[in-house]
């Protein structure tokens, strides 16, 4: 029972993501079939979509954090002795922390210190300041994911990469295989 917890909040951002996904792209046909079919249009659904899309885009950087996806320059790794490339990255990622830490506390401050009570969103009515909650929740979310990957990595010795850059990985190593098998043959 409590691996599946762990699991599931483990996964969280996907499921998530792959809710709000699949309710935005539903209420935009809706909307698109309402306009079209019977030319009424609801007022609210576009701007429910585009909040549903933003909140997708945030919870996804925080999955991409998990998988280590996010777009790295790391031509120059290549050049360098081998031991200096993880030093570097941890580095790097110690400085994305404090970035993503800054802006919590950023995020955290505008929409519960500064931002106006009475800002509503246009037609839905529901104050911005929920809608403006994703901001410190995500980036909260991401820190914790970069940990995470680096806890793995450094610690537990699981190398956690990117499943684009792995696939690119194993593409190489067949072209080589399939070289070095013709240059023998």
């Amino acid at each position: 029972m409590g691996s599946k917890i762990f699991k599931f909040l483990d996964n969280i951002e996907s499921y998530i993501c792959r809710t709000l996904l699949a309710m935005f792209v539903t209420l935009l046909f809706a909307q698109i079939v309402s306009r079209q079919l019977f030319g009424y249009s609801f007022s609210w659904s576009e701007e429910l979509s585009v909040y549903m899309f933003v909140w997708f885009v945030f919870f996804g950087a925080s999955y991409a954090a998990k998988l280590a996806a996010h777009n790295r320059v790391t031509f120059q790794y290549k050049m360098m002795p081998s031991w200096m490339p993880p030093i570097l990255e941890v580095i790097s990622d110690l400085i994305w922390i404090g970035f993503n830490c800054y802006f919590v506390y950023l995020a955290y401050d505008f929409v519960f210190n500064r931002m106006n009570l009475f800002w509503k969103s246009q037609t839905l009515g529901v104050p911005m300041k929920y809608i403006y909650m994703i901001l410190p929740i995500a980036f909260a979310l991401m820190t914790l994911r970069i940990i995470q990957v680096n806890y793995y990595k450094l610690v537990k010795g699981i190398d956690i990469r990117d499943p684009d850059s792995q696939e690119l990985d194993e593409i190489f190593e067949h072209d080589i295989d399939e070289n070095n098998n013709n240059k023998a043959a």
